[in-house]
């Protein structure tokens, strides 16, 4: 009897310890026995929540925001600007659509002004907000005129062959070479002042009769348009390199300040423009040089022709530019993190124009407002929260070299380079109607793609902007077959610039632009002149609002999806695809040359296969693993990996003399080819003197990209 007893009570122990490991291991993480903690970290973005999102962006909204914003000038930190200030504080303080939190975020930056009294002068200019250069030189330079095409340094050394530059005045167009550098360029000639203008041909597709050619007739810039715009070479506040500019910041000298032109310079408008250049003597310059003007472009005598009304005249520029101290505002919002509170993904576009800036910036301002009140209604109403935390930041003082979001980045600089996902830059949200046009590292290109399938094309409903843009720009991928082309962000052209080059973040800059088989402008004509108002925007650029909603759509559904997906959105193998296309350029263009010089590109052909191979066993682990099974730790480790990619391209030594540019994949470059930027610069320098410190150089620029990229592969691989 006791022997049944206890093989019974064995037995009913055995049943209750299986019953309890079956409970424990089989029950899943979704019971509702689980701890609430464990459906919040395997969450996943919400289809039907982009759905809704999407449903209620709304174009009126948009075009109100507009209309508001671009009711003043606002340049920065003007009386305009502090309007826009308290105008986004307001909508993203309101208690109904506002955000978690808004505030205001000042910084002491040196910008450049006219003085109000004395106007700069080089033609009569009827308006009461003086054209003129940011950051040129005061200064009275009088000289002979002479035509330098679009100022590149080969524009010069031609004109230097031709005249004698000395002591003259440099007439330029826009295009081919940076504002400032078009003086920079002229210095070393004995060139004393430039004039730039916007040459018909560039702009207006060669029309410029004011009568029925030119606005309001039609989009093109009518002949009195004058293009402002900041002739620093660098960014970020001048007088504070690499420290936020806060009113106890150490300031070096002004005396110190590199980047800006040496020489004054003066933008005129193409009316005043052409009486000068036809009337030009000397030799006619090459038929590369000529514009739209029914005359001969002539390199100058120097001087104008003896027959010209101008005859044995000097041209004189009055420049009373000077520079101070200002006060200048980023206004900042927040959404916080429901899981990940401690990732970012930041929104961001500048908030100040030269003038009314409709298009530029506001029309990426008004498509933020909506954002942030629909984003933000969801999150009051309870009916959302993302999983990481999203920041929006309306960048103060863009126009005079990208200072707001670049003092953020400096101040933040810890902060933002461990926590940042990425960042979403949409400053001109819409050129024109036709196309979207995005540009952004290699790994977003997945998520914006997926977003673009998931919008209408404005006016066909029936076609998504990704089949519209892949009509319009595409191209053939190895890995994917043909897709839209999206561009690479290499300069620094908008707020982008501090998150890519100085804190190596995945960034993207969304927007809808022109068909370009239709018009040869190098950006939509009226850019950065008194004509960009709120009625050449509504009717000329976007009627109907219909395609800054279609931004605002795409641009926030990328943006929901990097904040509420369990796995980043960022596919590694896309970056390989580019940097294998990068290299086979490289060795094309350089290998044989260097050969000859002992110097090897093995490595570098290495270091690509290794991140290759990385980045596919990285997307194969994402793509077969069931991460809402894992432990958070595991999905933490590989969104880790995604998001700190591009931080390994990252060498503070490898442009020495280019401020703040520290990514070797995506700096600037001026040799002009589809590769790596400091080996195309290093090399197109040694080919032209044939030094050998020059050969040096580029063979350093060979080892820092071999181990930033092997680096970088090394990051992808199977943690150690």
């Amino acid at each position: 009897m006791i022997k049944q007893v206890l093989i019974g009570i064995i037995c009913g122990a055995a049943v209750l310890t299986a019953g309890i490991l079956i409970g424990h291991f089989g029950i899943t993480k979704s019971s509702s026995s689980a701890p609430s903690w464990v459906t919040d970290v395997t969450k996943d973005v919400d289809e039907s929540l982009i759905e809704k999102f999407l449903s209620e962006v709304d174009n009126i909204q948009i075009q109100e925001n507009l209309r508001e914003l671009t009711k003043v000038p606002h340049m920065a930190t003007t009386k305009g600007d502090e309007q826009t200030v308290q105008l986004m504080l307001k909508r993203w303080q309101d208690p109904e659509t506002g955000l978690d939190k808004a505030w205001r975020e000042e910084y002491l930056v040196y910008l450049s002004f006219p003085d109000p009294k004395n106007p700069n002068k080089v033609t009569v200019v009827n308006q009461s907000d003086i054209p003129y250069a940011a950051y040129s030189p005061a200064g009275h330079p009088k000289g002979k005129l002479v035509y330098a095409n679009q100022g590149k340094p080969s524009d010069y050394q031609l004109l230097n062959q031709k005249v004698d530059l000395r002591g003259t005045i440099a007439i330029t167009r826009y295009g081919g070479a940076g504002r400032g550098a078009k003086a920079i360029n002229a210095a070393p000639y004995g060139v004393i002042g430039v004039l730039v203008y916007t040459d018909p041909l560039d702009i207006n597709d060669g029309l410029m009769s004011d009568t029925n050619e030119t606005y309001p007739h039609s989009w093109y810039l009518p002949p009195s348009g004058v293009e402002r715009g900041s002739f620093n070479g660098q960014y970020g506040d001048m007088l504070t390199p690499y420290l936020a500019a806060k009113d106890d910041t150490y300031r070096i000298p002004v005396e110190n300040i590199t980047g800006i032109p040496p020489i004054p310079i003066q933008p005129i408008g193409y009316e005043d423009a052409y009486i000068l250049i036809c009337a030009l003597g000397g030799e006619a310059a090459p038929e590369s040089w000529q514009g739209a003007f029914n005359c001969t472009y002539n390199f100058g005598g120097p001087g104008f022709k003896p027959t010209s009304a101008f005859a044995d005249s000097d041209v004189k520029l009055d420049i009373f530019n000077s520079g101070s101290l200002k006060n200048s505002s980023n206004v900042m919002g927040v959404i916080r993190g429901s899981v990940e509170p401690d990732r970012y993904v930041i929104y961001g576009n500048h908030r100040d124009s030269w003038v009314h800036g409709a298009i530029d910036p506001s029309s990426g301002t008004s498509v933020m407002l909506e954002l942030t009140r629909v984003l933000g209604r969801m999150v009051k109403q309870g009916k959302w929260r993302p999983r990481r935390s999203i920041i929006f930041g309306s960048w103060g003082a863009e126009e005079f070299g990208l200072i707001g979001s670049a003092e953020y980045t400096e101040q933040y600089f810890a902060k933002l380079s461990e926590r940042t996902v990425a960042y979403i830059n949409v400053d001109i949200a819409v050129f024109a109607n036709a196309t979207l046009r995005a540009s952004g590292m290699p790994s977003v290109q997945d998520v914006i793609f997926t977003a673009a399938k998931q919008v209408a094309a404005p006016g066909l409903d029936s076609t998504s902007v990704y089949d519209n843009w892949i009509r319009y720009s595409n191209r053939t991928s190895p890995n994917n077959g043909i897709i839209p082309k999206l561009g690479f962000l290499t300069g620094a052209g908008s707020d982008y610039a501090a998150f890519v080059h100085y804190l190596g973040i995945t960034s993207m800059d969304i927007s809808y632009t022109y068909d370009r088989s239709k018009t040869n402008a190098r950006i939509y004509p009226a850019y950065h002149t008194a004509y960009d108002t709120f009625e050449y925007a509504s009717k000329f650029i976007d009627p109907g609002f219909l395609s800054h909603q279609a931004i605002a759509r795409t641009a926030g559904n990328v943006l929901i999806r990097l904040a509420d997906s369990l796995v980043l959105p960022l596919k590694c193998s896309d970056y390989a695809e580019t940097l294998d296309e990068y290299l086979n350029t490289a060795v094309s263009l350089y290998e044989n040359q260097l050969k000859d010089r002992e110097i090897s590109m093995e490595p570098l052909k290495h270091a690509v296969a290794s991140f290759r191979s990385a980045a596919a066993h990285l997307d194969h682990v994402i793509r077969t693993s069931d991460l809402r099974n894992e432990t958070p730790l595991q999905v933490r480790k590989i969104n880790d990996q995604l998001m700190l990619l591009d931080r390994a391209f990252l060498d503070p030594l490898a442009f020495p003399d280019k401020y703040a540019y520290r990514h070797v994949i995506w700096a600037s470059s001026s040799a002009g080819k589809a590769t790596f930027p400091g080996l195309a610069d290093a090399y197109a320098n040694a080919e032209l003197s044939n030094d050998s410190q020059d050969w040096e150089k580029v063979h350093y620029h060979l080892s820092v990209l071999s181990q930033a990229i092997e680096g970088a592969a090394q990051t992808l691989q199977d943690v150690i």
